[in-house]
């Protein structure tokens, strides 16, 4: 039986110069007028931010030097995290990249994956998707049935990948596909791929979400070449490979500032004497942000001791987007704006598009469905 643990840690002695420091930046390039605070900001593309991130050296900041990474803690890469979505920064190009498939390529990838990649992501000129979902199959990621068939130095791939975010703009994808027959034993024959978009052989298709934008995307592969030195880990080895990854895809703040914007504006617009209504609310929320943020630290200091807690981060993305979702739910009850299906910077306009992103929170990164499961399995619970 599991037993969750969520040990306090300290923040390093460097971390209040990183905060000044990421500040400073970000105070920067809103006078320049590169952004708005935005709420989920590491959904929100933009490419030059990204190779500017680069420039100040916020990208791959745990990443060994010879990469062109700052060989820093996971705890203090949080810190620069945390205070680049509390300050609304259009990360969204390099956020995959930088949260989850570059630590992929770093801990399990050739060394030529290593060589090529790592480098351009530090540099925010390397954006990547996940290729996990598939059609038919929900977050039952033992079910992928995208196939990849031995051939002489390497693999052909067939199959389907959907709901991949921003595919259409992305230069890879690290996939989970199919190498062997499925069996009984259900997580066994399945191995993870560096997917090259430019490649010849794989088409994206967009999927338009409701209000007319295009994050989501189809991912076809029709006899898709993808070398030996591509594979992540060893082959047949994926579902170990695809569970550590989720440990940081589910962890982090990211998990839990989608609506940090909203939150903020609203205690801007409700004033310095709420009632007793909007206090409640308001005391509530700043109270589970901070057990929040507890919990994604202590996750942040397993993983730099080269831990996997995997069940505590199912927990931390449970909570998180629960918490995420409900902001946008509770404030516009509260504050008399009629929401504006507009991207900007009014109230009225954050708060729209807040409203309409908030249903996909708790589907994003494994469905509440799916997490409850896996924390119930680890409480011995079923």
């Amino acid at each position: 039986m599991h037993q969750f643990k969520f040990d306090p840690v300290q923040l390093p002695a460097t971390s209040e110069g990183l905060r000044q420091q990421v500040r400073r930046f970000l105070a920067d390039e809103q006078a320049r007028g590169s952004f708005h605070p935005a709420e989920s900001s590491w959904i929100s593309f933009d490419p030059p931010f990204s190779r500017r991130c680069g420039e100040a050296g916020l990208i791959g900041l745990s990443w060994p030097k010879r990469y062109g990474g700052h060989k820093m803690s996971t705890l203090e890469k949080y810190v620069v995290t945390e205070e680049l979505l509390a300050g609304g920064a259009p990360v969204g190009a390099h956020w995959i990249a930088d949260r989850q498939s570059g630590n992929q390529i770093l801990r399990f990838g050739s060394e030529r994956a290593r060589d090529l990649i790592l480098p351009k992501i530090v540099r925010g000129e390397c954006f990547f998707g996940i290729g996990m979902s598939e059609p038919n199959s929900g977050s039952d990621l033992a079910a992928v049935s995208t196939r990849a068939r031995k051939v002489d130095n390497g693999w052909r791939v067939t199959g389907t990948k959907v709901w991949t975010s921003n595919a259409h703009r992305a230069h890879y994808l690290i996939a989970l596909i199919r190498t062997e027959s499925k069996s009984e034993a259900r997580h066994a024959g399945l191995t993870q791929f560096v997917i090259d978009l430019s490649h010849p052989g794989v088409t994206v298709r967009p999927i338009h979400n409701l209000y007319g934008g295009h994050e989501f995307n189809e991912v076809v592969f029709d006899d898709y070449f993808v070398a030996d030195d591509m594979v992540v880990g060893e082959v047949g080895n994926g579902w170990a490979m695809v569970t550590g990854e989720l440990a940081y895809e589910r962890s982090g703040p990211d998990r839990f500032l989608s609506s940090y914007q909203l939150l903020l504006e609203s205690m801007r617009a409700i004033g310095p004497a709420p009632d007793d209504r909007s206090a409640n609310e308001i005391g509530r929320f700043v109270a589970h942000l901070a057990a929040l943020r507890r919990m994604s630290t202590s996750i942040a200091g397993m993983l730099d001791r080269g831990e996997e807690p995997v069940v505590e981060a199912a927990l931390v993305k449970d909570i998180g987007t629960t918490f995420e979702r409900e902001i946008p739910e509770v404030f516009r009850h509260l504050i008399d704006v009629e929401p504006t299906q507009r991207e900007g910077s009014s109230y009225a306009e954050l708060q729209g598009m807040t409203v309409l992103r908030a249903p996909g929170f708790t589907i994003r990164g494994g469905t509440r469905e799916i997490l409850r499961g896996m924390i119930a399995r680890g409480l011995g619970l079923r």
